[in-house]
């Protein structure tokens, strides 16, 4: 191809865009940049997790989403129901390409009949598929509740789909190694990290207005869902902060699955700083920058497991954007975003004492407080910005047409 033409391109989601922020962290805002540059882009999403949506077609950002129906019938038959769904809808776009996200469940299944009925020489889209987590053995699997037979058709078809797509994009630089370990081709493999947009910190002095903390107190802040690392250390690094600094606070922005803000609660209160925590739980994506923009330091965790390696993490990059400086494990793509002691400080995972001691020492020394988190976004916007990752993509799309 010699020339750049504008093309029509189909995303298909993993799952819907309420309560999760796959869509709106990751999807959105590459469909909304392609579209900036001419393209046409519609994302087909399976709305499980927000069944009232389920038919239902909105326009965010910009972006049309089209909910498929959902089906009630028999799990196995409503499974491969949706997926021919998602199959029929992507056709009926007539797009140049289909771009699934997350190598499985009903959009990777649609995805493979594509790429079975090209191999055919039918005129079908070219299949691209994006990995973001690695789902199979150690990976996403061990962390869901699914049954045997559904992990064994999960690995199957990111072990199928990485090598059989026309293409893969990667989330992080671990993915990027064992997406061409798996037989996609150093040459077949765009690293797509999370990035983010410019856009400015939200206005932390109202949140902590709201949750009665005053300005002057040092406030701690971590976002997460709980699984990426052991409970009992984040419990230690809370209880040495507290013992070293009786006055900080604790913002923790996030809902577990098996109960972690209870077991951090009780460890709250058997330590002696349990008026001092805030759970803040789930909250809505419009009100998480100011969540964020209220804390002095945050924390980011992070186990050495095949999950955490491989995992692109999206909550870092909005502590960074809101000039809040982190203090995190040295673990995969967390490597890529900070700089050890210019954007941020970088711990060894499982040192407890040295992410306490970090915490303690900025929450003493504001000058540098301010100089990590000012470089922290710098940074990010530097070097992690849709636009630049967009423009990558659109001319991989244009290569990989050739």
């Amino acid at each position: 191809m010699s020339r750049k033409r504008p093309l029509k391109i189909v995303f298909l989601a993993p799952f819907g865009i309420r309560p999760k922020g796959t869509l709106i962290a990751r999807m959105l805002p590459l469909a909304a940049g392609l579209q900036h540059r001419g393209h046409r882009v519609g994302i087909i999403v399976p709305p499980y997790t927000n069944p009232e949506d389920s038919g239902r077609t909105e326009v965010v950002r910009g972006v049309r989403l089209d909910n498929i129906h959902l089906s009630t019938i028999w799990k196995p038959a409503a499974t491969l129901l949706m997926a021919w769904r998602m199959f029929r809808s992507a056709l009926a776009a007539r797009p140049d390409i289909v771009h699934l996200f997350k190598p499985k469940g009903y959009g990777g299944l649609a995805a493979m009949l594509l790429i079975m009925l090209k191999r055919c020489g039918l005129a079908v889209p070219t299949v691209i598929v994006d990995t973001d987590d690695w789902e199979g053995g150690g990976g996403m699997n061990e962390l869901h509740p699914y049954s045997t037979l559904e992990k064994r058709v999960f690995a199957f078809q990111e072990r199928w789909l990485l090598p059989n797509a026309a293409a893969v994009t990667a989330a992080s630089r671990e993915l990027e190694k064992m997406a061409s370990r798996a037989g996609a081709g150093v040459e077949r493999v765009l690293y797509l990290p999370n990035c983010v947009d410019d856009l400015p910190p939200g206005d932390g002095r109202a949140v902590r207005c709201r949750l009665g903390i005053g300005d002057d107190v040092p406030l701690v802040l971590l976002y997460t869902r709980f699984f990426e690392f052991e409970q009992g250390r984040l419990h230690t690094v809370f209880s040495e902060i507290h013992r070293q600094i009786p006055q900080a606070c604790f913002l923790v922005v996030g809902t577990g699955r098996c109960g972690e803000e209870q077991q951090l609660a009780a460890a709250a209160k058997a330590d002696g700083y349990e008026s001092r925590l805030y759970l803040a739980g789930w909250v809505e994506p419009h009100e998480l920058p100011a969540y964020l923009a209220a804390a002095d330091v945050a924390i980011y965790p992070f186990a050495d497991t095949l999950v955490n390696r491989c995992k692109c993490p999206a909550k870092l990059t909005e502590i960074m954007r809101a000039g809040v400086p982190v203090v995190a494990d040295r673990i995969g793509q967390i490597g890529e975003y900070i700089q050890h002691d210019i954007s941020g400080i970088l711990c060894d995972s499982g040192n407890w004492d040295h992410m306490a001691g970090a915490v303690v020492a900025l929450l003493r020394d504001p000058v540098r407080r301010h100089k990590l988190g000012a470089a922290a976004r710098q940074n990010l916007l530097a070097c992690f910005s849709w636009q630049q990752y967009v423009e990558q993509l659109d001319h991989f799309y244009q290569r990989g047409l050739q």
